[in-house]
């Protein structure tokens, strides 16, 4: 049936009726949707069942075929078995590039395990050996001045090699800081001839030996100069080696910077130099810190620069124009050489300890680098109103007493 409206056209009197949907009981269950990546089950049929395999080879050619008995060789083996069967397996079922994919995602992921397994073993070694000298508290505090090789952990400690490693450290940045972000600005944002020329000499001397680096500072400032060997000497020598890596970092993460910005700051109307300062520099902040914490890691563990250029004092020295100065590398050095175990164990000690300083020197230059964006301002701000909130109360508690 129909009806007319007012202007003559027919509408229907009848609504279209809405059907729910009905749960049906006998229905069978839904089968549940894969992510975008994850992988069927042929797929994890080739991934397990590759190293399954690859495990019982590597047993029956290490075990049973072969003279190859020992640990080293059966994880080779298992390795190679396993890169092997990966391959084949992948073949019988995908195309050339799954196989490709797969082969090199198995090698990778081994890379990576190795690398974990050498830090891991590394540091929980260095532990092992030393945790006898870090349950004293005197370790951290005392120096070895007149302390006998032989003697307990109750009495010497590492402060002296504390103090003069932070502060050869210190010098070093104090140099290589300006100086390294100072030459990746001019090999980056400058240009021309000459910095190729600078990109080739950093490029060059990021490989150059310590010992080298040492014996030019030994020539030059203790031969030439008559400076004797002390913390600034060594300072030195660790500056030339920090000041490379530092550079080379930094020219690398520069370059990463987006252009657009740039050419951004240039258009309204900004200079060259404060483009530099106020957009590319806060941009790369990040980026830069972690040059900064390479060239760190880098210097804070020489041993031969300091070895000639540093003397080695079983005393506390803050002063590094006054004469010889000891660090942690110098003293885990010839700790480890004495022959003593005792002061074998307190090498071993000290060498926990600048593992520890260098993750709080890196996490220290994370927190300054930080974007002011990130979590910094969430857990300031917070702070600061509370500050404020009690300064306003001030007032008028005072009024009201």
């Amino acid at each position: 049936m129909s009806t007319s409206t007012t202007t003559g056209t027919p509408r229907s009197t009848t609504t279209p009726r809405t059907h729910l949907p009905v749960r049906d009981d006998d229905a069978p269950p839904p089968v549940p949707r894969l992510a975008i990546g994850a992988p069927n089950a042929d797929e994890l049929f080739v991934r397990v069942g590759a190293w399954v395999a690859a495990v019982a080879i590597a047993w029956l050619i290490t075990q049973r075929f072969l003279p190859l008995a020992g640990l080293p060789w059966f994880l080779i083996v298992l390795f190679v078995g396993g890169v092997a069967m990966t391959a084949l397996l992948t073949t019988m079922t995908g195309t050339w590039v799954e196989v490709k994919d797969r082969v090199a995602g198995a090698v990778i992921t081994g890379g990576a395990l190795v690398v974990g397994a050498a830090l891991v073993s590394t540091i929980t070694f260095v532990f092992l050996r030393g945790w006898r000298a870090l349950l004293h508290t005197n370790f951290f505090l005392d120096d070895m001045a007149g302390v006998d090789p032989k003697a307990s952990f109750d009495a010497g400690g590492v402060a002296h090699a504390i103090t003069g490693s932070l502060i050869q450290l210190g010098i070093a940045l104090v140099i290589t800081l300006p100086l390294g972000i100072g030459t990746a600005v001019f090999m980056t944002e400058v240009g021309g001839r000459f910095s190729r020329v600078v990109r080739t000499v950093v490029e060059a001397m990021t490989a150059l030996p310590s010992i080298v680096a040492g014996l030019f500072v030994y020539a030059v400032l203790i031969l030439t100069l008559g400076f004797p060997p002390s913390g600034f000497a060594a300072g030195m020598a660790i500056a030339v080696m920090m000041l490379p890596i530092i550079a080379r970092a930094a020219d690398v993460v520069l370059r990463v910077v987006p252009g657009t910005l740039r050419e951004a700051s240039l258009a309204l109307g900004a200079s060259r130099w404060r483009t530099v300062w106020h957009v590319v520099l806060p941009t790369a902040r990040p980026g830069l810190a972690t040059a900064v914490i390479l060239g760190v890691a880098r210097g804070i563990g020489e041993t031969s620069p300091v070895l000639l250029t540093s003397g080695a004092a079983n005393f506390l020295v803050t002063n590094p124009f006054e004469g010889a100065m000891n660090s942690l590398p110098l003293y885990i050095y010839n700790g480890a050489r004495s022959g003593e175990p005792a002061l074998i164990d307190r090498a071993f000690g000290a060498a926990a300890v600048l593992m520890v300083l260098v993750l709080v020197l890196f996490v220290i230059a994370r927190l300054v680098a930080r974007p002011a964006g990130g979590n910094r301002r969430g857990l300031v701000r917070p702070v600061v109103r509370a500050l404020g909130t009690a300064v306003r109360k001030i007032p008028t508690s005072r009024s009201s007493s």
